[in-house]
């Protein structure tokens, strides 16, 4: 590891005008490279004190043994540059996104003789025509084989297409008249390449043109009589307009835009690009990418901006592209991308309208890129079995902790706090096993002392099953119930984790300690710069950010995160929803609508006498006597106040209990409401 001091240049050396500079390591490899309006004052911050630094940059620095730059003359110059030094050298530091597969196109080979149409895929090539990308290569091929009833362009490869010249009879697609067969010379090389430049115009969104015109002909056909042509014109409509349909209209202005989104966590970020010409989208693409250095959102998008437009010119570079979050500066930026394509490209945030709809539909395909990312990994039996074995080398464990048991605390400003014990075993997800809490120690909002009893309340369980049943007896499982399900807190993890630094950690270990349990790890998992904490240790353990065992403490800290706020906004609803009804025994669902229903709100029922009471079908009584006395003693709500004008709404009060206080402040969860829970102890 390289002391930064050691290669830092000397004060006046760096120059104050825009370039782009490379960090190499000991045997000269390039291992980052960055841009700046300013080489002095960016060089300079990665030259103070480490302890200051972000941990990826820290790494980053200490991993470099020298550092030297190039001078330029705009920042869009250092923008170009250091897109071609990243292709040139793969920086290991640098964000570099994968695709998540490999594209097919739909392309027209312009640059022969005879224009192909295909599918292609990989690096683009000179002179071609590209369309898409698309998701499958069977839409090319379903939308090629449409469009070739009116545009019968040459879609064989060279072989055929001289073995039909040397033959001088025509492939089937020729006799079936889905090929103009210029290989037979049944058109001309001039009007075959004009089919194919049509071909291309229909493919980028000039569709009106081309079915007015067969319109006309139709039309021309019928009144002619020759209703055979008519037919086959009308045959040909229809196949454009359900070539045209596969691609739905988005944006009704006919706009041409590509629309990116971001979806990223602390290690990885997914971006998804939908292509948009002529309002409808005909093409998308993903990537994901590790997070090796500190960037923000505007980072990542200028990143993939370079990626996507790097080695695109002209049409292919549209004149509007919608982002969620700009770089920082834009203008280099923007000025680049008008460089690429010719002419001014607008680089903005949707704000609002069709745009702004079409953006999160986006942006829901990157959240579910990522999560469809992090389960492919996470199914990875062999990434799953070293991620194990690198958490248990970092903690020190005598061997890997196939039951990893994960803790978190929710509230919302001290009210309704509940906690969450979430259960991995071999690296995936127990969900049988889920429990949750409710803190029933103390009120308000201490979560070092929350966690001290919910950890408390669970190994009091554990201690108490192990005691009353043993744990294996005669060769007999006596784990488990009766009916063969495991008890509900028999089994005990070999590692425990929490959501928090040292305080939730010490507070974990002095339960165990308190307990008598000793064979059982503890640690914390620090949310903001991803540190694990062990007890009775000052300083973290710091797991590499590319370890598998970081990635895994990571999915199980957020998947007891998730569960934690999803029963916490579960309860909170339920509160909301109280009424005085729910304390009287034995009343029922229907029969509490049905008073709520006869008397139309809860203040009315209040002041209603027995006699009134029992009025309502179904109410005895004996009934209307005890929802009397449960309504007498309750404690009456306050008054419901309408937001807006500030006016008290005396006769909506207590109105049917199923409404709900909407407007509450919810905490941010990436889970699902509707989720399957564990059972309360």
């Amino acid at each position: 590891m390289a002391d930064p001091s050691s290669y830092r240049p000397k004060p006046g050396q760096i120059p104050d005008s825009p370039g782009v500079y490379r960090f190499r390591d000991e045997h000269r490899r390039v291992i980052y490279v960055g841009k700046a309006k300013s080489l002095r004052q960016r060089l300079a911050n990665y030259f103070q004190d480490l302890a200051g630094l972000h941990p990826r940059t820290r790494t980053m620095v200490t991993t470099a043994a020298s550092v030297e730059w190039t001078v330029v003359s705009t920042e869009v110059e250092a923008l170009q540059l250091e897109y071609s030094w990243i292709k040139e050298y793969d920086p290991r530091f640098n964000v570099k996104y994968r695709d998540d597969k490999s594209y097919p196109y739909l392309a027209v080979t312009m640059n022969e003789r005879f224009p192909r149409v295909q599918v292609m895929r990989g690096q683009k090539r000179k002179g071609v025509r590209y369309f898409g990308p698309y998701g499958h290569a069977w839409a090319i091929r379903d939308t090629v084989d449409l469009l070739l009833r009116v545009f019968p362009v040459r879609t064989c490869s060279a072989g055929v297409f001289k073995n039909a010249e040397r033959t001088g009879r025509p492939c089937l697609l020729g006799y079936i008249g889905k090929c103009s067969a210029p290989c037979v010379e049944r058109i001309s090389a001039e009007d075959h390449r004009e089919l194919a430049e049509e071909f291309c115009d229909f493919m980028a969104g000039r569709t009106g043109t081309y079915i007015r015109r067969l319109e006309r002909q139709m039309t021309d056909a019928a009144e002619e009589m020759e209703y055979e042509r008519a037919a086959r014109l009308r045959d040909d409509i229809d196949a454009l307009k359900k070539a045209m349909e596969k691609n739905a209209v988005v944006l009704a202005d006919a706009t041409d835009a590509d629309l990116m989104a971001v979806a990223e966590d602390e290690l990885e970020a997914a971006v998804q690009i939908f292509h948009v010409r002529g309002g409808r989208v005909r093409g998308q693409r993903g990537w994901v990418t590790d997070k090796v250095e500190a960037v923000t959102t505007g980072d990542l998008v200028e990143h993939a901006l370079q990626q996507l437009y790097g080695e695109e010119t002209g049409d292919s570079v549209p004149k509007e592209v919608l982002v969620p979050a700009l770089p920082d500066p834009v203008e280099p930026v923007q000025e680049w991308l008008t460089t690429r394509r010719g002419s001014n490209v607008s680089l903005r945030i949707p704000q609002r309208g069709d745009k702004k709809a079409l953006m999160e539909t986006v942006q829901r395909n990157a959240l579910q890129a990522l999560g469809l990312h992090k389960t492919k990994r996470a199914s990875d039996l062999t990434t799953r079995s070293r991620a194990l074995e690198e958490i248990a080398e970092a903690l020190d464990l005598d061997s890997a902790p196939l039951r990893i048991e994960c803790y978190d605390i929710s509230h919302l400003q001290g009210d309704d706090v509940v906690a969450s014990m979430v259960v991995f075993e071999d690296g995936l997800q127990r969900k049988s096993e889920y429990r949750r809490f409710q803190i029933k120690g103390f009120a308000g909002q201490d979560d070092v002392r929350s966690m001290h009893e919910v950890i408390t309340r669970r190994f009091k369980r554990y201690l108490a099953e192990k005691e009353k049943t043993g744990e294996w007896a005669d060769g007999e499982n006596t784990l488990t119930e009766e009916d063969g399900r495991p008890k509900r807190f028999a089994y005990p993890p070999q590692l425990v984790v929490v959501d928090g630094g040292q305080p939730q950690v010490a507070a974990a270990q002095k339960a165990l300690d308190e307990l008598g349990i000793d064979d059982i790890a503890v640690c914390g998992l620090a949310k903001r710069l991803e540190e694990v904490w062990l007890p009775g240790d000052d300083d973290p353990v710091v797991l590499p950010r590319t370890s598998e065992g970081l990635y895994l403490l990571q999915r199980v800290r957020d998947e007891a995160h998730r569960f934690a706020i999803n029963y916490q906004r579960t309860k909170r609803a339920k509160r909301f929803r109280a009424s005085p009804l729910d304390d009287v025994p034995g009343l029922g669902e229907t029969r509490k609508q049905a008073l709520i229903k006869h008397f139309g709100s809860v203040k009315k029922l209040r002041s209603a006498t027995i006699e009134q009471i029992c009025e309502v079908p179904g109410i005895g009584r004996k009934t209307a006597e005890v929802i009397a006395v449960a309504l007498a003693e309750a404690t009456p709500a306050a008054p419901a106040v309408n937001t807006a004008t500030g006016e008290i709404m005396e006769d909506e009060e207590e109105a049917a209990p199923e409404t709900t206080a909407g407007s509450a402040q919810e905490p941010v969860s990436a889970g699902s409401s509707n989720e399957r829970r564990g059972q309360e102890p």
